[in-house]
């Protein structure tokens, strides 16, 4: 999943940044309000943490633009962090259409557990469970498990099954796994997927019943369904 970071503090947005990658995230970052209202014309994401003191155009004006934007994206879920903790504060980005506030200083472990809860919001599905033959994703861990063991996925691998574990059973086009694995600052053309396809397939291979396979609809996309229905 591919999430914005708006964070004008350069150490922190980093450090963020890092984390979040190592959730199994893909983050794009921007350090002034302007570049990210910019951003929200032009890309999708899963999630926006959104800082309130930026350069160049407030945190709450980028949240009202977006909730006024209309459509899919206007729904984006948004992560208000912030050093403005004061109940004013909190109730006017709530009333704009935050999801949900978290005042700085705070500790990581809070914030990954208020991210994991708002992406399992936005995926529309109550399941905390994704299931494809013995290839499990539990939306509450971010983790895989095949046949009951944890499958190791480096983070562009982990972005490639989400995607198409949180569809299966549905065509996935290149060009949306790529907006799902790569940000835009990444040197990376869009052949770059069948790479991360290739790596994600040899870790399904598996003889047993009930394995799970990735399928190449040719001008379509990829599908992923349990081996015995590909």
């Amino acid at each position: 999943m591919r999430i914005l970071l708006v964070e004008d503090h350069t150490e922190l947005q980093h450090w963020l940044a890092r984390a979040l990658r190592d959730a199994h995230l893909t983050v794009e970052c921007a350090d002034n309000g302007a570049d990210a209202d910019a951003l929200l014309h032009t890309q999708e994401y899963a999630l926006v943490i959104l800082d309130l003191t930026l350069p160049r155009m407030d945190g709450l004006e980028v949240l009202k633009r977006l909730r006024a934007r209309g459509g899919a994206v206007s729904k984006t879920p948004v992560l208000i962090l912030t050093a403005r903790g004061g109940l004013e504060d909190r109730v006017q980005g709530l009333n704009l259409g935050a999801d949900d506030y978290l005042a700085k200083p705070f500790e990581l472990v809070e914030l990954e557990a208020r991210v994991k809860a708002l992406l399992r919001r936005g995926l529309g599905n109550e399941a905390l469970v994704y299931r494809c033959g013995e290839l499990a994703f539990d939306t509450v861990s971010r983790m895989f498990s095949y046949y009951g063991n944890n499958l190791a996925l480096t983070p562009r691998e982990h972005a490639v099954l989400e995607a198409l574990i949180t569809r299966s059973g549905r065509a996935v086009a290149k060009e949306k796994l790529f907006d799902e694995v790569f940000a835009l600052a990444d040197d990376a053309n869009l052949d770059a997927i069948e790479l991360y396809i290739h790596r994600v397939r040899k870790k399904l291979e598996s003889g047993q019943p009930g394995a799970a396979a990735i399928t190449t609809l040719r001008g379509i996309g990829y599908l992923l369904q349990p081996r015995d229905a590909a």
